[in-house]
């Protein structure tokens, strides 16, 4: 076979490869544009909240931010009302007692802490939900129930809880109680000695 004859099947075999290569690429190159309007439409069919926290204004002790891929349901309104219980001496209560919230509307509540005892301790907070249906529809993007804790004598602390409710949350529901009980973290730090009265800070007058 001539030698020129074996060059033009080679270079007409590279052609199509490149070709080839060309089309793959510009797929992958399509695909991956895509991927971004995909994923929006995907969340925003299924309903899942993606704000990045980094987003909510911080200025104010309650902030509102309508979720870009949630739909926020304005003709409902939803009372949320807070509560705090402490399983030791520590101070520890919300910023607010309750606030109003709609459907898919991003929110935050403070929370107060203080180590009133004058040893260090390790703490942690289990919330809670009253009625039970509306656990499953209470969405938080932050809370410090994520994470323990070791506070200082006297030490005070501020943490935020940023939520938002599900707007599948039935329909009969028109209230709910996020409830945390904060309780210490055993083995964490030394522990007050057996038969021994925690002694506590001087915490001032109390509102």
């Amino acid at each position: 076979m001539p030698t020129s004859g074996i060059h033009s099947r080679m270079r007409a075999h590279n052609m199509r490869m490149v070709g080839k290569l060309c089309v793959i690429a510009v797929l992958m190159f399509g695909f991956g544009y895509a991927l971004v309007p995909i994923y929006k439409a995907i969340c925003n069919a299924l309903g899942i909240n993606v704000l990045s926290i980094s987003e909510r204004d911080a200025t104010g002790p309650r902030q509102s931010r309508v979720p870009s891929n949630t739909q926020v349901d304005r003709n409902r309104s939803i009372t949320v009302e807070f509560d705090a219980n402490a399983r030791g001496p520590w101070d520890f209560k919300p910023a607010v007692h309750s606030m109003q919230v709609h459907p898919g509307e991003l929110a935050t509540v403070m929370y107060e802490f203080r180590n009133v005892q004058n040893r260090t301790m390790a703490a942690q907070a289990i919330p809670s939900y009253a009625p039970k249906q509306a656990t499953a529809h209470f969405n938080k993007l932050e809370c410090f129930c994520f994470n323990e804790y070791t506070l200082k004598a006297g030490e005070s602390r501020q943490w935020p809880v940023v939520f938002y409710i599900d707007p599948k949350l039935p329909k009969d529901v028109t209230t709910i109680t996020l409830s945390y009980t904060f309780f210490e973290v055993g083995g964490k730090v030394p522990s007050a000695p057996p038969g021994h009265k925690a002694a506590t800070l001087d915490a001032g007058p109390r509102s």
